[in-house]
């Protein structure tokens, strides 16, 4: 049986240790009580440690699979420095120099360091632009990430569109806009997990990039629409770009953002087999439209 260790077990990690077992042993890692009170829920062995501490993750038994999900918890660019690069980089040569090195490390990153496209498709060939800080630090750590394992150690790179999700489904913020044009990449919560343990699994992908998105990118305001429609609500007010720069009190992290437009292809994966549990977001926001009609 194979012994995956998913550090930074949160909402993609917490998943993917249900969809892992029984097949494989699912050690989840976090960094305090409630994380470690959630991972235990799940089934799988709970461990206390913190990648911005090397030293804990002695803690942490030896693993075959790798998966790194850390988060900075949505803090500045430094915060995020510390996890996604000098965290990373802990990580791997911390298994990397034990007596049994892991086969597989795959660190989840983000379509975000594609930057802007002016809404055309990219896919895993398109040069990445990371428009802000946060980006910037994913991007790095994605070179880390591919390039520092050493030769009995490959590192993959599972790049997550906007992940949704039962907790993440934000329909209200839709619903009721206003609502700022541009497109939206999304993926269920359970197919970003899907898609890790698919390439864990499937041995796919050893020292690449996979886009892990749905088959439908979609304008926003198109989206808002059909969410408006399925819940018996008047379509949302919009409001251009343009007329979202004009806040003033936008800050500068937001108006780039706000100005990152892209439609990001899967068909990568889709070629090597996934197979899509929410292929869009028709079917994954069905739950979160039939609550909301029940309320």
């Amino acid at each position: 049986m194979t012994r995956v260790a998913i550090l930074g077990c949160g909402y993609i990690g917490l998943e993917l240790a249900r969809q892992l077992q029984p097949a494989h042993e699912v050690v989840g890692v976090r960094r305090s009580e409630d994380g470690l009170k959630a991972v235990e829920e799940t089934g799988a062995t709970a461990v206390k440690a913190d990648v911005t501490e090397p030293e804990t993750l002695e803690a942490v038994p030896d693993a075959e699979w790798v998966v790194f999900a850390a988060s900075s918890g949505g803090r500045a660019a430094e915060a995020a420095r510390e996890v996604y690069v000098d965290g990373l980089r802990e990580t791997i040569d911390h298994f990397c120099a034990r007596g049994s090195v892991p086969d597989r490390i795959v660190y989840t990153s983000s379509t975000g360091v594609y930057g802007d496209h002016d809404g055309e498709w990219v896919d895993e060939s398109t040069p990445i632009e990371p428009t802000t800080d946060k980006t910037e630090v994913l991007a790095e750590a994605e070179e880390i990430a591919r390039e520092r394992p050493i030769d009995d150690t490959d590192g993959t790179v599972a790049r997550f569109a906007g992940l949704y999700g039962p907790d993440r489904y934000r329909l209200e913020r839709y619903v009721e806009g206003p609502v700022t044009e541009g497109y939206l990449n999304m993926v269920h919560q359970v197919d970003a997990a899907g898609a890790v343990r698919f390439l864990l699994e499937g041995d796919h992908a050893r020292r690449e990039v996979v886009n892990v998105v749905d088959d439908e990118p979609v304008s926003k305001w198109d989206f808002a629409d059909w969410l408006a429609e399925e819940c018996d609500e008047p379509d949302p007010p919009k409001q251009t770009r343009e007329e979202r720069l004009d806040d003033p009190d936008l800050s500068a992290a937001s108006k780039r953002r706000i100005q990152t437009s892209k439609r990001v292809e899967n068909e990568k994966l889709r070629e090597l087999g996934y197979e899509f549990t929410y292929p869009t977001f028709r079917e994954g926001y069905r739950d979160a439209v039939e609550a909301y009609r029940n309320r």
